[in-house]
């Protein structure tokens, strides 16, 4: 590796999937890893073998299937799990182990052990990995709050055993870009063997920090940044790969380093995560947001009109955003549509436009006119309400006025139609009864969101669903004109998803409590 690259290690399959309600089914998370496989993304963090027989089914497909990424692991500080691990990853081309400590005196704590016991377990841990693996990357989690100097012995003692990458996560997104870089210099100035492995950073965005602090780790030395698409992942989520990939893009001046991403995949990827985890981009979302390359001040369009660079600083062909536009409508043909969806990164076999085809028909003759957004969002509901599901929604009316609303519902339950009449406190209230008078459920509802995809009083509404029972958390959305007939069916989405989570079942009973933030 050449001293000015820098290496892209994506955890969307991972730390992104930590996101309460972010769950993937195994289909999804071969999908995505092959995107990131094909984006350039150098080390794909596939999942936690150990955490479930679902994730370590999924590892070992991703690893047999990469072609170029290499594909890794998570594993805790002990032979059970780091063998799991290289059961999954073996398969893999380029397979990696990825073994973790918490460090910092709260973590430790929670290990009970001292710092000498503690440089014990990092020590035959490694080693073990690295007997079984070429390739092994170390973490000290919740690095940042580590004492320095204890830091810089569990660092050396990792090196020692034969880990050749040494993570620096900020697990809690406590740590400021000063900071940041301060500890990276710090450790390859002052430990032993540092010259000779990569140092990561791995940073969470509590603070609104970590695409900051991930930059500021590379400018002390740090060659790989650990991230996610659209930043997904716990409480605040992580540093995003979009921004980081594209602030070493733009700000080459500053920062003259490379990576291998192909930039022009970026949008096609948020596009995917936002859909199968559930979770929306928000609307002013670096690089990949709705409004990152809209402008509404008469001053900022003049000034685009006359120079785009006034304005804005990269392109929207730098993320894969076509700036021709096809004007879509019903009298638009199946090719037409084909190409528009290509366009805004959606590539789809014969059987799958034909079912496109006919949703975007019957919302053409629901709209006047059909935007973008339309048919990300068409693309986003292509999943809810499928011939396959175990619920599906077959008929919705709903009565509404000052003297009362309600909702009569017809649903199949396994092949099996059911129907349901029931009143309620406002229209949605009246429709979710409907659903558990038909398919009893305990699940609480967390989240209802509603969000308009275009203007205008026809617009599509995307409404989101998150769902909580027993501890599992799921999330659906579905994308209608009708507002309440797509909070029905995002509702019913999440009531399918919490379904097949319902029957996975982990290995090991303590992995409820297992959460890893690095």
């Amino acid at each position: 590796m050449t001293d000015n690259r820098v290496l892209i290690f994506d955890t969307t399959l991972r730390d992104g999937e930590q996101s309460p309600g972010a769950t993937m089914t195994h289909d999804e998370k071969l999908e995505i890893a092959q995107l990131l496989d094909e984006m350039g993304v150098d080390i794909i963090e596939a999942g936690f073998p150990i955490a479930s027989e679902g994730d370590f089914e999924a590892v070992s497909e991703i690893a047999r299937r990469s072609k170029n990424s290499v594909i890794c692991g998570l594993s805790r500080a002990n032979y059970k799990d780091i063998d799991r691990c290289w059961e999954a990853v073996k398969h893999a081309a380029k397979p990696r182990i990825h073994t973790f400590i918490g460090t910092s005196p709260s973590h430790r704590g929670i290990t009970n052990l001292d710092q000498d016991q503690m440089i014990e377990r990092i020590h035959d841990t490694v080693t073990h990995a690295r007997n079984l693996c070429a390739d092994v990357q170390w973490s000290a989690m919740d690095a940042i709050r580590t004492e320095r100097d204890y830091l810089c012995r569990v660092v050396e003692a990792a090196i020692k055993a034969g880990a050749s990458t040494i993570n620096i996560p900020d697990t809690v997104g406590y740590t400021l870009p000063q900071e940041s870089a301060d500890i990276i210099r710090m450790l390859l100035e002052k430990v032993p063997g540092a010259d000779q492995v990569i140092f990561a950073t791995h940073c969470h965005n509590d603070l609104g920090m970590a695409t900051a602090n991930s930059l500021a780790a590379v400018s002390a030395g740090a060659r790989q940044i650990e991230c996610t698409i659209n930043g997904l992942g716990e409480r605040a989520g992580n540093t995003a790969l979009e921004e980081v990939v594209m602030a070493i893009k733009v700000r080459r001046d500053l920062m003259p380093y490379t990576t291998a991403i192909d930039t022009t995949k970026i949008m096609n990827l948020s596009r995917r995560v936002s859909q199968v985890s559930g979770f929306p981009v928000q609307f002013n979302k670096a690089v990949v947001g709705k409004n990152a390359f809209l402008h509404e001040s008469g001053i900022h369009q003049d000034g685009v009109l006359k120079n785009v660079e006034t304005f804005e600083i990269m392109r929207p062909a730098d993320i894969g955003l076509n700036e021709t536009n096809i004007a879509m409508g019903k009298h638009s043909g199946r090719a037409a549509l084909r190409s528009k969806l290509a366009d805004l990164g959606f590539d789809l076999a014969e059987n799958q436009l034909n079912d496109v085809f006919v949703r975007f028909k019957a919302l053409a003759d629901r709209k006047k006119e059909i935007y973008d957004e339309d048919l990300v969002a068409l693309m986003s509901d292509s999943t809810a309400n499928t011939e396959n599901d175990y619920l599906q929604v077959k008929w919705l009316r709903v009565v509404c006025g000052s003297d009362g609303q309600e909702a009569e519902l017809k649903m199949t339950v396994d092949g099996t139609e059911k129907s349901a009449r029931v009143p309620g406190d406002g229209p949605v209230d009246a429709c979710f009864k409907a659903v558990k008078a038909i398919y009893p459920t305990n699940a609480r509802l967390k989240v209802y969101q509603v969000q308009a995809v275009t203007q205008g009083t026809d617009a599509q509404a995307t409404v989101s669903v998150r769902l909580e029972e027993d501890g599992r958390i799921v999330t659906g959305s579905a994308a209608d004109t009708d507002t309440i007939l797509a909070s029905v069916k995002a509702y019913v989405g999440a009531l399918n998803r919490l379904r097949v989570r319902s029957q996975k079942t982990a290995p090991d009973a303590d992995m409820k409590t297992v959460s890893y933030k690095v």
